[in-house]
Formats: C-alpha cells, structure tokens, sequence
C-alpha cells in the first residue's frame, strides 16, 4: 500500500484528501505545519507528499528546500494558490516534482500522484548489472548514465534533479527534432497540462545553467522561437 504525507494547515483540506485518498486504497499521514512535515518526511518512508505551499513554521518551499539537502528525493506535489506563481515557479527549481492549484478536485489530485510516483518508480527501480556500457549516451562533451542516472562532463558529475536528468534524456534519444512546451509537458510529464507551459520554461532554463558551458548562449539546448525547443547533439 503507497503511503501518503498529506500537509495543509486548512482541516477541511486535509479531511478532504485524506478521505478520498483513502477510499482509493492509499494509507495517508497527515501535518499541519512544515516543521512536522520535515520531521515525518525525514524520518519515514512515503511514496509521495502533497505539499502546501503556504504553511507556518515552515513554508512549502523552505520544506522542500531542507528535504532536497538532505537527499530525500520522495516525489512533492506543491498545493497552492493561483496568485502564489513566484513561490511556485521557486518551489520547483528547488526540486518539487508537480504543483496543482486551489481549488481542486480529488480525482485531478490522485492522477497527479499516480503520474509522478510512476515516474520515480521508473527511474529508481532499473535492475543493476555488472556494466552500464550498453546505457551509456554521448552527446557532444556530455555523457548520460541511464543505469545509475548521471551525467558527465571531463569526468565531472553535473548534479540534476530527477526531472532534470528524464528531461534531459528525452531531448537526447531525439536530437534535432522540435518539440513544442505542449509536447514536452506530455512527454516528459506524462499528463495533460494544458496551460501549464510555464513548467517547461523553468526545468530548460534550469537544465541549461547546468549543462551549457555558457547558459546565455545554449549550443546544446536550443530555443526555437515561436514553437519550442531542440537539443542539437554536437560531435
């Protein structure tokens, strides 16, 4: 059985999705403010959060920030307001997975959960052989580990997120073709966010500072302008 940490300091919001995540066959652990939240995320295993971003003590994002530095890589959702985009936008390039926005229906919730716990499961649970040389992904001076999820650069690990690294190699099984954001939100994400484009932009901007030599002018992850995005695999 997955096990839930649902965190909100508003009870009917918390009595809401603990029920419905319950009928639905999730075991469900509940925090009203971010000090309790980091406490039970630190110290207990569950399979996903839903996080709000607004929480005493502690902010959603301070939450996530802390879990992230200690290499708790659990899947967040970030639970916000509309009019809370800076905080989300900031939420995600610390390591949120998701967010979903106020109000929401339960049903919207637990396909959310469903996508980024498959996700993770995906990319964590690869069978480990004696040699990774068969996964092994050149593209131009980087090279990807698609068993242990790294990357390279002269030998140098690049440090990048779960989302950054599927991101990343999804532009690079497919160099030179253009995708647009509605693409990629489908692709990578692997749910319909329509309107949610916004996502796209920041995990480039945010791969490019890692991968790019110089992220002001990309020679890897280009802009195609009016469309999308390419990933042009130099020799």
């Amino acid at each position: 059985m997955s096990r839930v940490l649902v965190v909100d300091d508003e009870p009917a919001i918390v009595t809401l999705l603990q029920y419905n995540l319950e009928q639905a066959g999730y075991q469900v652990v509940t925090a009203i403010d971010g000090e309790q939240a980091l406490n039970l995320a630190l110290h207990e295993r569950f399979d996903v959060i839903l996080l709000d971003l607004m929480l005493p003590k502690l902010d959603g994002v301070e939450v996530t920030k802390k879990l992230r530095q200690e290499k708790v890589s659990t899947p967040i959702i970030m639970i916000t307001a509309k009019t809370s985009e800076f905080d989300t936008v900031f939420g995600l390039e610390l390591g949120a997975d998701d967010y979903i926005t106020k109000p929401f229906s339960p049903r919207e919730v637990i396909a959310r959960m469903k996508a980024v716990m498959r996700r993770y499961h995906d990319e964590n649970d690869q069978p480990q052989t004696g040699t990774h040389s068969a996964n092994l992904l050149q593209v131009g001076d980087l090279t990807i580990d698609q068993d242990k999820f790294q990357v390279k650069r002269d030998d140098r690990l690049i440090d990048l997120t779960p989302k950054e690294f599927e991101l990343l190699l999804f532009f690079a099984k497919r160099p030179g073709k253009v995708w647009s954001r509605e693409q990629l939100l489908e692709g990578v994400w692997g749910f319909d966010y329509s309107g949610q484009t916004r996502m796209v932009d920041i995990h480039v901007s945010h791969l490019r500072e890692k991968i790019e030599r110089d992220p002001k002018h990309p020679t890897l992850l280009r802009t195609v302008r009016g469309f999308g995005y390419t990933f042009e695999a130099q020799p």
